[in-house]
């Protein structure tokens, strides 16, 4: 086997969030397949020194870093979505620097066919953008097929193009580390504990959230909240606003907010709730949802016209729809959990490592 060097660029845990998960998923299976994986951590936490990753510490030690390992034969795996353009910028003198070394790079764009900028009707202004940030790579991985043919618009070749879910079988993997104190505690104070990942980010609707919520436990004395990932980047001024709300009479001892958990973690306390909340408009294929449904927890989430069909969506401007829903599927959960369908468990770590190395 020849050993292949990859450089991943985008951001890494901690704090844990959709993709910099997948990218620590497949840092470690790059390393497990004898191959060479170096993450250049472009995320929240870059300037935080960490074994795990290269710390990134402003453009210029962005390019250096880039030239340096280019020029010692890695291929750059870059990832984005539609939502950034830091990001795009970023991107693409990625895609160049490794071009001009001799090497054509990968790009996985995340995330789903409703984003801020994509898909082409989005944002005309920025057509060029995409255009060029696509056309660059050797190959692009996208998570959907509603995706890739989003991307294809702007003139990309579909044989370019390669549908890889940002879920395997690898994620349902869990230890037997005891959930932090608080969380075991606050499990045992409800029959039901609703279950939400959520960043303080206009896309995840946090502020109509936590409303919603307050009407369902208003109805409901057996139902608390957990609020888990609100750690890292923020939307000006979401989170004052949330803290307030919560810190009323009515919401003060029904939701616990957990700015972080590992994956391992993560899974037992999803595993233990009555119901996962997916509050992201933009997601796509999201992998939490399909980690949910394989541990036979329903799954409540805002439709962007990619959940799988077990899913109950809602609309995120509907807060006393969404808590109907909640209280309607509470009250159903058993007949719910007994109608879920398996989800596919395919190895797509495995098939994004071929991909990456062939």
């Amino acid at each position: 086997m020849t050993k292949a060097r990859i450089l991943e660029i985008s951001s890494y845990p901690p704090p844990r969030a959709g993709w910099n998960v997948r990218v620590e998923f497949l840092k470690k299976y790059l390393t497990s397949c004898g191959h060479e994986c170096v993450v250049l951590n472009i995320g929240t936490n870059r300037t935080t020194p960490s074994d795990e990753y290269e710390t990134v510490m402003n453009g210029l030690d962005y390019a250096r870093k880039l030239v340096r390992f280019s020029r010692k034969g890695f291929v750059a795996h870059v990832h984005v979505n539609g939502a950034s353009p830091k990001g795009f910028v970023l991107t693409i003198a990625a895609e160049v620097l490794n071009l001009l070394s001799g090497r054509r790079c990968f790009l996985t764009f995340h995330a789903g066919v409703e984003q801020i900028y994509f898909p082409r009707q989005k944002s005309r202004l920025l057509v060029p953008v995409f255009w060029l940030m696509f056309s660059i790579p050797r190959r692009i991985i996208c998570n959907s097929e509603e995706v890739k043919t989003k991307i294809v618009e702007y003139g990309i070749a579909p044989d370019k193009i390669v549908p890889i879910p940002a879920f395997s079988r690898q994620y349902l993997e869990r230890s037997s580390a005891s959930l932090p104190t608080d969380v075991n505690t606050f499990f045992g104070r409800f029959e039901h504990v609703v279950f939400c990942y959520i960043k303080m980010r206009r896309l995840f609707f946090p502020e109509a959230t936590v409303a919603a919520f307050a009407r369902l436990a208003a109805r409901r004395g057996d139902v608390g909240l957990l609020l888990c990932g609100v750690a890292g980047y923020r939307d000006e001024g979401i989170w004052p606003v949330v803290q307030a709300r919560l810190g009323q009479p009515d919401l003060r001892d029904r939701v616990l907010v957990v700015e972080d958990l590992r994956h391992d973690l993560f899974l037992q306390a999803l595993g233990r709730s009555s119901v996962c909340l997916r509050t992201h408009l933009s997601d796509g294929v999201c992998s939490s949802v399909l980690e949910a449904l394989s541990l036979r927890v329903p799954v409540v989430a805002v439709q962007n016209h990619t959940r799988p069909a077990d899913v109950i969506t809602y609309d995120p401007a509907d807060e006393e729809g969404l808590a109907d829903i909640l209280d309607d599927v509470l009250e159903r959960r058993d007949q719910i959990v007994l109608a879920l369908q398996p989800i596919p468990t395919r190895d797509t770590l495995a098939e994004e490592v071929q991909l990456l190395t062939s």
